[in-house]
């Protein structure tokens, strides 16, 4: 949530903002602003509510400068206005702040008290008062210091334009990267800000700060001590950040997937031994076999992927597993086994309940491995081991190509497991033919995108729909379910098929479709079964099928190309990201910036 982008060097910080801010719109946001110091000295302030555009095309002429930061804020204290944008500013000191300040009505009471008059609603506001009411001589102490009386989350970046040779940062649960150029240097949320401008970067760690100055940068803690960080390398270039060819992002993003799961696959089955070669891991075979259950943690369509992943390994595997909402977890003081293998999942890795769920793990001796899709990301830097998802920047905030990816992932997790303890060779050398064959089997499915996009129009013409399935199919139904909210603004609800008699099929009627996922198994005819129930109360019908059902229960049909059993889930679940997409395009909504949603949550 919330965008961050900050830059000192020769060149005027703010197209550089700009652009930065532009790319990270994806992340969510209902309002944007800039900081930079002129050449005389002057700080030099412009926020407002709405989108960077409109920020930046209201900027006078003059407003040039360097350092500079920026912001897009998703506003979780205080109405979107143009008073609660960022930055926020005290006396020559500039803040942006993603994340919560829980203490700030503490923090407030006693700046208020003191004399100290604020100008917005927000947590936030707190900061800059705070850095600027600091003695210390330098900006970094002031920063370090307030950030001292702080209970929270953040990642933050401060100008102050008495002090123009620096920027300083910090993070503490909230992501900040800086980027590092030649005689000037950057810094962001997101590496999605720094792609056009450098390729190497510095992840901060929670409870670290740096101070950045053209020519470099100092990292430290909270407490003063230094640290060493060694820049790493990023392979992703700009124009990843493009959806040229397509209306919008998720409609590239959904084309992408054919290409993500060879990503996933590549260099990872063994036809040796028929199973996956998942080095990341770093989990030897004796350590494999000692685990006695699987937990998989999650939040939103990385929970409902665990769903599918907690069945995969299952089957494959025979290791009793489950997965759980990441945000729920956290919360319950769970009962942490020695010999349960904890998966945490991810897109962005930095999910806020994702990573403290894993702290949470990690103190009380937990083992965790990371499914995540971001290199250096802290739910990455947290675990133990992992598989990246290789699936590349996913820039909608309604996931497609990186749930199929992570769906994936756990498909060559169970293999990888399973093969070590009792699947059999055929049985690998199945479920590996399996996954090679998905790429193409994907193709087909968006080949049928023109009749799926009629049937989505008329979906998009009720107030709401049910999504069933059984078994499999149920976490398909509920991913399927959750597009349709996030993008169309429909009500959803998924159901397992068997438990729609017991309540939901009240509310079936004409008015209200159901779409139905229904794989060719051994629950096809109790599946075919709960249709009929629908149709004699005339409720419509979609079916997500491998073979058409009888057109008495509906004509509504897309076909799916059949794979393995257990890998049937993975290509059931890309029809339901169309139907959600057209639908949305047929309510005329904003696909890639749905309201009220952020890409990366990074808050609680």
């Amino acid at each position: 949530m919330c965008g961050i982008v900050a830059y000192i060097g020769p060149q005027d910080a703010v197209p550089i903002l700009a652009e930065g801010l532009q790319r990270l719109e994806y992340r969510g946001y209902d309002s944007a602003g800039l900081a930079v110091v002129g050449r005389g000295g002057e700080l030099k302030v412009r926020k407002a509510k709405g989108r960077v555009h409109e920020c930046v095309d209201a900027l006078p002429a003059r407003f040039k400068g360097s350092p500079g930061i920026g912001h897009t804020r998703w506003a979780t204290h205080g109405e979107p206005t143009d008073a609660n944008a960022h930055p926020h500013v005290s006396g020559t000191v500039a803040v942006v702040h993603n994340g919560i300040i829980e203490n700030a009505e503490e923090l407030r009471a006693k700046l208020t008290a003191d004399g100290v008059e604020f100008s917005s609603e927000t947590d936030s506001e707190v900061l800059a008062h705070l850095i600027a009411r600091s003695g210390a001589a330098e900006l970094e102490e002031a920063v370090r210091q307030a950030l001292t009386a702080i209970v929270g989350t953040y990642g933050i970046a401060v100008v102050d334009s008495a002090r123009p040779d620096r920027v300083v940062v910090a993070r503490n649960g909230s992501p900040v990267v800086l980027g590092i150029g030649d005689k000037e240097m950057y810094a962001a949320s997101d590496v999605a800000a720094l792609v056009g401008h450098t390729r190497q970067v510095v992840h901060l760690d929670d409870g670290e700060l740096a101070v950045v100055h053209a020519g470099g940068f100092r990292t430290f803690t909270l407490d003063a001590r230094a640290t060493a960080k060694q820049p790493a390398d990023i392979e992703i270039d700009a124009a990843s950040y493009d959806h040229t060819g397509h209306e919008h992002f998720m409609a590239k993003e959904i084309h992408e997937q054919p290409e993500a799961v060879e990503r996933a696959l590549r260099g990872r089955l063994d036809p040796r031994f028929h199973t996956a070669h998942l080095g990341g891991l770093n989990l030897e075979p004796r350590e494999a076999r000692a685990i006695r259950r699987v937990k998989i943690i999650g939040c939103g369509s990385a929970y409902y992927s665990g769903q599918i992943g907690a069945q995969l390994i299952e089957e494959l595997a025979r290791i009793p597993a489950d997965a759980e909402p990441a945000s729920e977890f956290r919360y319950r003081n769970p009962v942490v086994e020695p010999d349960t293998l904890y998966v945490a999942v991810s897109q962005s890795g930095e999910t806020y309940d994702t990573l403290a769920a894993v702290q949470e793990l990690r103190r009380k001796g937990g083992r965790v491995l990371g499914l995540v899709n971001v290199v250096g990301s802290a739910i990455a830097r947290e675990c133990d081991g992992g598989i990246y998802l290789h699936a590349g920047p996913e820039i909608s905030v309604a996931s497609t190509k990186t749930f199929t990816s992570t769906c994936v992932a756990f498909a060559l997790l169970a293999l990888h497991l399973g093969r070590i303890r009792d699947l059999s060779p055929s049985d690998g050398r199945r479920i590996a033919a399996g996954l090679r064959a998905l790429p193409g089997q994907i193709r087909e499915i968006l080949a049928r995108e023109e009749h799926i996009a009629s049937l989505a129009q008329e979906l998009s013409r009720s107030p709401g729909a049910f999504f069933i399935g059984r078994v499999r199919g149920y976490p398909v139904a509920r991913e399927g379910a959750q597009k349709l909210k996030e993008i169309a603004y429909l009500h959803a609800e998924a159901y397992p098929a068997s438990e729609l008699k017991h309540g939901p099929l009240a509310l079936v009627g004409p008015d209200l479709p159901t779409v139905a996922v229904l794989p060719d198994d051994d629950l096809a005819g109790k599946n075919l079964a709960t249709l009929g129930e629908i149709r004699a109360r005339r409720g419509p019908v979609v079916a997500v099928a491998h073979t058409a059902p009888d057109p008495k229960i509906t004509e509504n049909v897309v076909l799916v190309p059949k794979n393995e059993p257990e890998l049937d889930p993975i290509l059931l679940g890309v029809p339901l990201q169309l139907l959600a997409y057209h639908a949305a395009i047929a309510l005329g909504h904003d696909i890639d910036k749905p309201r009220n949603l952020a890409k990366s949550v990074t808050v609680e």
